[in-house]
């Protein structure tokens, strides 16, 4: 990971412009390629973004971050205040809580959930940037990508997106469909999973416990 300080304005051009003035700002540039822009606020939410696949060209005072879609990042840096790299290793990944663990665990045995003709294909179905929580096909035979928080918010969409992107590379996969299941989705999450071609649904917990319980009982 690549962490640099830096002084400078920063231009997207796409589908929208957006504009950010020339303030001191951090730059994140990450190993799986995407570059994101962060003020010292906003939690985790950085002010703008370029999510993979994506290039970034290094000119002396410009950036230029570009996507398979031809929409640009463009940053001006006035100044560098520091710029190092570290390596961090293979993440082990997010271990879920009991309740998020025993809902993915649910929807796995009731792929329905999802709509009628859903089969599991398998769980955690491992990915080059990790595990995708559910493999299902549909009642056409595509391959739906499932993921499954208790709480939907937008690093979840983000994670999602990341998924697809690779999978839809593999011939033996795509198309891959997305589907964000949660007991809850933030209004900004699923704005963004709609744009994004993701599908969302929200998933009753108990009432899914409780035809879990009702599938095993004799009489």
């Amino acid at each position: 990971m690549r962490l640099v300080i830096a002084r400078c304005q920063v231009d997207y051009v796409g589908r929208l412009t957006a504009h950010l003035p020339m303030a001191l700002r951090l730059l994140l540039v990450k190993r799986d390629g995407s570059v994101s822009i962060h003020a010292d606020d906003r939690a985790y939410k950085p002010l703008n973004w370029m999510s993979p696949p994506c290039w970034l060209t290094e000119e002396p005072g410009v950036w230029t971050v570009r996507n398979k879609a031809d929409e640009s990042l463009v940053i001006t840096i006035d100044e560098v205040l520091h710029d190092s790299s570290h390596e961090l290793g293979v993440d082990p990944g997010l271990v879920k809580d009991g309740v998020e663990a025993h809902l993915q665990e649910l929807l796995a045995a009731h792929p329905e959930t999802f709509g009628e003709g859903h089969t599991l294909v398998r769980r955690e179905y491992m990915t080059a940037v990790g595990p995708v929580d559910l493999l299902l096909r549909d009642g056409n035979g595509a391959h739906v990508a499932v993921e499954v928080k208790r709480r939907g918010e937008i690093d979840g969409v983000e994670q999602l997106t990341r998924y697809l992107e690779l999978m839809n590379r593999d011939p033996l996969l795509a198309p891959v469909h997305g589907v964000f299941a949660a007991q809850q989705i933030k209004p900004q999450a699923r704005t963004l999973a709609v744009d994004r071609g993701i599908r969302c649904v929200t998933v009753d917990y108990d009432a899914l416990r409780g035809t879990a319980r009702d599938d095993l009982l004799l009489f």
